[in-house]
């Protein structure tokens, strides 16, 4: 069985050149990143209880699910974790390859999918990031997430949430009227409330820890947590 939908990886695999643009077709992931990495690092910081500084997850083994362009993994990197990507659009590897040797960085980049790549070892955390709303077979690809977790690690999901809300700002109002988006980028109908993420986890030994929203304010220009899941959220997973 395979958790890749083609037609998802063709769409994104048109656009890999804008990777590294800040302005360009991935502006709003620019935008989100420093505070998803910095959700990522103090939640790893506090699991893991390692000390703070500048490289806090020195050793530990990341798995970055599509990776994309490499715009989550290499700062990750830069924390000293050992990150390895993974992404189905080969275009999008090369991309990321390039600018980690532009950047003088040592990320493992691999192009395929969970089920088609022979991982030598498992992994202490694992970055599932607007990944699971992409894929063929959500359930599946879960499972294969939890396969190559290591026991007591831990894993962060980010989707959105299937609302009205989501379907207004998210659909109509990111890819229609503020064209942050390429129409067709999202489908509202691979949505996934919290409640469905979690009880699909639950299935393959992973336990919710957290779960945090993430909202946009469009007078400040920047992310911001939440108590409001209504449409982007984080799920925080650590494995039985």
């Amino acid at each position: 069985m395979n958790t890749v939908n083609k037609k998802e990886i063709d769409k994104f695999s048109k656009l890999a050149e804008e990777w590294w643009n800040p302005f360009g077709k991935f502006k709003p992931l620019h935008k989100l990143n420093p505070i998803r990495v910095e959700l990522i690092r103090n939640k790893i910081i506090s699991h893991y209880n390692l000390k703070n500084g500048n490289q806090p997850l020195k050793k530990l083994e990341i798995l970055d699910i599509g990776c994309g362009g490499g715009i989550l993994s290499e700062p990750i990197s830069r924390m000293g974790g050992n990150v390895t990507g993974v992404d189905a659009s080969e275009i999008s590897i090369k991309v990321a390859k390039a600018h980690a040797n532009r950047m003088g960085l040592k990320i493992n980049y691999l192009c395929g999918s969970l089920e088609k790549i022979n991982f030598s070892k498992k992994f202490d955390v694992i970055l599932n990031m607007e990944v699971i709303e992409h894929v063929s077979n959500p359930k599946l690809f879960l499972g294969n997430c939890s396969n190559v977790l290591k026991n007591n690690g831990i894993m962060f999901v980010a989707t959105i949430n299937r609302t009205l809300k989501s379907y207004i700002q998210a659909i109509i109002g990111a890819e229609y009227i503020l064209r942050w988006l390429p129409i067709g980028t999202h489908d509202w109908n691979n949505f996934f409330k919290p409640e469905e993420l979690n009880k699909m986890a639950t299935e393959y030994n992973l336990s919710e820890e957290d779960l945090i929203g993430i909202k946009f304010n469009l007078f400040l220009k920047e992310w911001k947590n939440t108590s409001d899941c209504s449409v982007n959220y984080i799920s925080t997973f650590i494995k039985n």
